[in-house]
């Protein structure tokens, strides 16, 4: 059988604010212990990766900083790969400074290469007002992801990187490029983090408008869990299927499902689990 490995989303797959989702933590672990490999795909580019990992190991998980690919890391590695040494201002926090400091990007105030934005606790409308002027004048936009929400806990939500994004693209008239879920650019940079072809790659995710047609439209195997954000009566509004349902990860400890998966032995908008 050929070598088979997994992008897996964190927020809603593995674990709901503070707590682990029941049986994420033995699934994640078996993972390791048998050998697969795997990747924790995260849009939420406020954390470094050592801070991201910091907080699963507290919930139980086997895992280590190269574990965690985040939309930051992603953004910074498509611009050093575009302009080497580039300059950037930014409406974000550490997670995306560290990276972009990481390839080798100053942080300016004035007539950058590119505007980049990401998610911020306090974002101001003075950097709002510098980052539409510096647009205007040439400079490109470039979101970290286009999610316009993030859950935080309890039901509630905060404004996501999307919902700034819009608003600069709105008042500019001019369009950002987005790095994150559901980018081709982050999906396959993932997958040759793990060395891994398209056939050998299996993405799970909750969100089908980013984990699940980010994967699907390259052809990855998609894993959709009900324990997130989409719902199975949401399953209707889209045009495009995962090619598993299941309520959460626990139903991946069974072995014969497991097995299914690994060799993507499915029938179409059918739950397995």
């Amino acid at each position: 059988m050929a070598q088979k490995g997994f992008l897996i989303d964190m927020d809603g797959v593995i674990y709901k604010g503070s707590e682990p989702i029941p049986g994420a933590v033995e699934f994640i672990n078996s993972l390791r212990e048998k050998g697969f490999p795997f990747l924790f795909l995260t849009n939420n580019s406020q954390r470094t990766p050592r801070d991201v990992c910091y907080k699963l190991r507290k919930l139980g998980f086997n895992v280590n900083d190269e574990d965690i690919f985040t939309c930051a890391m992603a953004t910074a590695r498509y611009l050093a790969s575009r302009k080497e040494h580039g300059t950037a201002y930014v409406i974000g926090e550490g997670g995306l400074l560290t990276e972009l400091h990481n390839v080798g990007y100053s942080i300016v105030d004035d007539h950058p290469d590119y505007v980049i934005i990401g998610e911020g606790r306090t974002i101001m409308l003075e950097s709002v007002d510098k980052a539409i002027n510096m647009i205007m004048n040439g400079s490109k936009l470039i979101a970290t992801n286009l999610d316009p929400n993030c859950p935080v806990g309890s039901g509630k939500y905060r404004a996501g990187c999307g919902a700034f994004v819009a608003m600069l693209e709105f008042a500019t008239g001019k369009q950002a490029f987005s790095v994150g879920k559901p980018s081709p650019v982050m999906m396959r940079m993932a997958r040759k983090i793990l060395q891994l072809s398209t056939d050998e790659t299996i993405m799970i995710g909750d969100t089908m408008s980013t984990d699940i047609l980010g994967a699907g439209s390259m052809g990855f195997t998609t894993v959709l869990t009900l324990s997130g954000v989409t719902k199975e009566s949401d399953l209707g509004q889209f045009g495009y299927a995962p090619d598993f349902i299941i309520r959460s990860v626990k139903d991946l400890l069974d072995e014969n499902l497991f097995a299914r998966v690994l060799d993507k032995q499915h029938e179409p908008a059918l739950f397995v689990a």
